[in-house]
């Protein structure tokens, strides 16, 4: 099997690349290099498996990408301009990239008359927007975002926009409406639905997965758009304290990149994955206050230094929103492997390096 990832010099594609090749596939990485990611570096990093192939080329490059494609079986797309905040004032990069990147993709398999095995795209839980919420009697509330002017009076509950009543966050399902709160939300929603809808129409094989908030080795540190639990051991091995936005108590579903990967290689291998979408989490909804307070326990300076938490917010920002793996474990049999707490120990242990 000769597969190609898009973005394979990447954080997540990297890992996957190894794992692919440790199953015998051949495997091809096709990456831009962007320096906000890479730091100006001329060739693959240090962490590439050397048993990659490795085209340095755009997304946007169909000359390029053409060659990538030659003899491939499978492809896995990551390629995409990332960072949710970013994308609200590159508006234009964002959308060229990531829309017209996938239609580069898409439109040279077609035209080709490519036949692949498998067709992967990554997609990400921000195309939810906030998760989903029940109210007290159980029922689920239709919830878009939380008003300006309670956030200002430092209320950062959700609420029912009928009754004013607190809400319960529950786990979301692939079947929530989704609600996609930025430029970069929009484009993976946009993901999905191009690339099934090709699939669907030439009979290829596709799956969309919903990553949420992917973490472990090889995130890029320096770039200010990366996940959270980077954000926090950087500051925490470098003697500050992790600022932390609200009151602490909002949630998100933290998913070790091992088990991304697992969660990939699992689509790929199974046919009852075809022309479905699966969210790609733990399932499980960790605080941000307890990501900080994890990481402060695995580094073994308690008492030393506390989370930082500023009641401030930023507009657009979510409070809740957690997986339910109830598709994925039954469909195609995926369960984490790994807890938030040993993932966390692991990201620690490379960072000190």
């Amino acid at each position: 099997m000769k597969v190609l990832i898009t973005g394979g010099a990447g954080f997540i594609g990297s890992h996957l690349a190894d794992a692919l090749v440790s199953k015998g596939a051949s495997v091809r990485a096709f990456d831009n290099l962007d320096p906000q990611i890479h730091e100006n570096q001329s060739g693959p990093p240090d962490y590439m498996n050397p048993d990659v192939e490795f085209i340095r080329g755009d997304i946007l490059d169909a000359e390029a990408l053409e060659n990538a494609l030659d003899g491939v079986d499978v492809v896995v797309h990551y390629a995409a301009a990332v960072g949710v905040g970013q994308s609200m004032y590159e508006i234009a990069h964002y959308t060229r990239v990531n829309a017209l990147g996938a239609a580069t993709l898409l439109d040279i398999l077609v035209k080709g008359k490519r036949k692949l095995k498998k067709l992967i795209v990554a997609s990400s839980m921000s195309i939810y927007g906030e998760g989903l919420y029940v109210d007290s009697a159980g029922k689920p509330v239709s919830f878009t975002k939380r008003p300006a002017l309670q956030l200002e009076k430092g209320d950062f509950a959700v609420r029912s926009p009928e009754t004013g009543e607190e809400l319960r966050a529950v786990a979301t399902p692939e079947t929530k409406p989704l609600a996609p709160p930025s430029i970069y939300a929009i484009g993976k929603r946009d993901h999905e639905e191009m690339f099934l809808s090709v699939g669907r129409a030439y009979d290829v094989p596709t799956v969309a997965l919903r990553y949420f908030n992917a973490f472990g080795p090889r995130q890029a540190l320096s770039n200010p758009y990366t996940g959270v639990t980077a954000i926090f051991g950087g500051r925490l091995l470098n003697g500050k304290p992790p600022v932390i936005y609200e009151d602490g108590t909002q949630s998100r579903d933290f998913i070790h990149v091992s088990d991304i990967v697992g969660a990939t290689l699992t689509a790929i291998d199974n046919p009852a994955a075809d022309y479905e979408v699966f969210n790609v989490g733990l399932g499980r909804g960790i605080s941000i206050k307890e990501v900080a307070e994890v990481m402060i326990r695995e580094l073994g300076i308690e008492g030393k230094v506390a989370p930082e938490i500023t009641g401030q917010f930023r507009r657009g920002d979510i409070k809740h929103c957690f997986a339910d793996t109830t598709k994925i474990r039954e469909r195609i049999g995926f369960t984490p492997a790994l807890t938030f707490e040993e993932g966390a120990r692991e990201l620690i242990k490379w960072m000190r390096t």
